[in-house]
């Protein structure tokens, strides 16, 4: 999921600016789990606008705001309140506010920081273990990122700095290179460990990046 956290009040003020007519937007999956763009949030967010002296002429919470095609028809289908808002502000990801942005006419304000793709430790935990470079090594690494969650982004460890199975960067965590090879010798696999991984093509790291699945 994608990880996001809420902008300061002050920040998201100053982004609308002089508009006065605001239409929130949120989103169902993502931010809703982050408690940063959920029905609470919202709610939240048109009461702190009312104080400011900001007219809220309506609210949604998206099911999928980065859906363009849904974001497009959901806001289409709330009418004069979405016309009537000088700008939108929107408590979802990055994607989810380029998806309001296209969809309307008016100015988009993001009110959320997009953080990173998260697994759920649990609730309200999360941890980034994915980078989304477009080259898994995971099947060489015994499904752990060394990119990602090694803070050297090692591709071949461990570094000289680990000690006793800890991180040199972070003495809490253990080594992720340290992990990997716990968990390849327990399965017995130690042909990742004695090949080389050659420096990464970042440049399958593409940007923008798009897919079309085959029908």
């Amino acid at each position: 999921m994608i990880v996001s956290k809420q902008k300061p009040f002050a920040e998201i003020l100053a982004a609308l600016g002089e508009a006065g007519r605001i239409f929130l937007v949120g989103c169902a999956k993502c931010a809703t789990v982050c408690k940063a763009g959920g029905e609470e949030q919202i709610w939240q967010m048109q009461e702190l606008l009312a104080a400011a002296g900001k007219e809220v002429t309506g609210s949604i919470v998206i099911d999928e705001a980065c859906h363009l095609l849904r974001v497009q028809r959901d806001l289409r289908g709330k009418g004069e309140p979405v016309r009537h808002a000088e700008a939108l502000l929107v408590l979802a990801c990055g994607a989810g506010v380029q998806s309001v942005s296209a969809a309307v006419e008016q100015r988009t304000v993001a009110g959320l920081d997009t953080l990173f793709l998260g697994n759920i430790r649990r609730f309200g935990h999360f941890e980034q273990r994915c980078s989304l470079c477009g080259e898994c090594l995971l099947n060489e690494t015994a499904g752990i990122c060394p990119v990602t969650v090694c803070p050297k982004g090692m591709l071949n460890g461990p570094c000289g700095g680990m000690d006793e199975g800890k991180c040199e960067v972070n003495a809490e965590a253990e080594c992720v290179w340290s992990q990997i090879y716990s968990r390849l010798k327990a399965r017995g696999e130690f042909a990742p460990l004695i090949r080389t991984t050659p420096a990464k093509d970042f440049s399958k790291m593409r940007k923008p990046g798009s897919l079309k699945l085959e029908r």
